[in-house]
């Protein structure tokens, strides 16, 4: 009877990671269909601070700090898609920093684009793996992911959700400095 509260406790965790799993690769499965999805005019800097706004408690248990500042950044397209991407992105720059780091999250934008910059004081991410990071299922380092959660689709998501606006993706980062993730994505829908 003492092991139950520890052994429920297991499989609630468990089953959460597979809900999230499943989630995640039905998204996939949507985006790699090129369906069309209903299109709207969003404002990104919004967006933004919703992502912000639902990782509050997850920061605050590792003691980073999140600020969201820029323009509306209003673009045509698919809400819950564009919401995929700034969460995904603010969840693993505060996933991955440490503690009493920071994760600024920029919105700019011109006549034709609009930006999102995520900025972490993290870990960073080794050259040797950056360009396989918007892979499904990669991770840099499987022990420190494990420990921390994810279904590693998150990025894989950005990717996908970016294309399907016509958006670039850009990844800088240094091993022990942290990593800025720029995302642009045309105001309009191209033809």
């Amino acid at each position: 009877p003492e092991d139950q509260p520890r052994f429920l406790n297991r499989i609630h965790q468990e089953a959460d990671r597979l809900v999230a799993l499943i989630n995640d690769i039905l998204r996939l499965s949507q985006l790699d269909e090129g369906g069309a999805l209903p299109h709207e005019q969003v404002s990104v800097l919004e967006l933004a601070q919703e992502a912000a706004r639902s990782l509050t408690a997850q920061a605050a248990a590792q003691a980073v700090h999140i600020s969201v500042t820029g323009t509306a950044g209003t673009v045509f397209g698919v809400r819950r898609l564009l919401y995929e991407i700034a969460r995904n992105l603010c969840e693993n720059a505060v996933k991955y920093n440490v503690p009493g780091g920071s994760v600024t999250v920029e919105v700019a934008e011109t006549d034709r684009d609009v930006a999102l910059l995520v900025r972490d004081t993290g870990i960073g991410i080794p050259e040797g793996d950056q360009s396989r990071v918007f892979e499904r299922f990669y991770r840099v380092d499987k022990s420190h992911s494990r420990a921390i959660g994810g279904t590693g689709l998150g990025l894989s998501i950005v990717k996908h959700a970016v294309a399907y606006h016509h958006g670039t993706l850009r990844l800088e980062s240094q091993l022990g400095k942290g990593t800025v993730i720029t995302v642009t994505l045309p105001k309009k829908p191209t033809e």
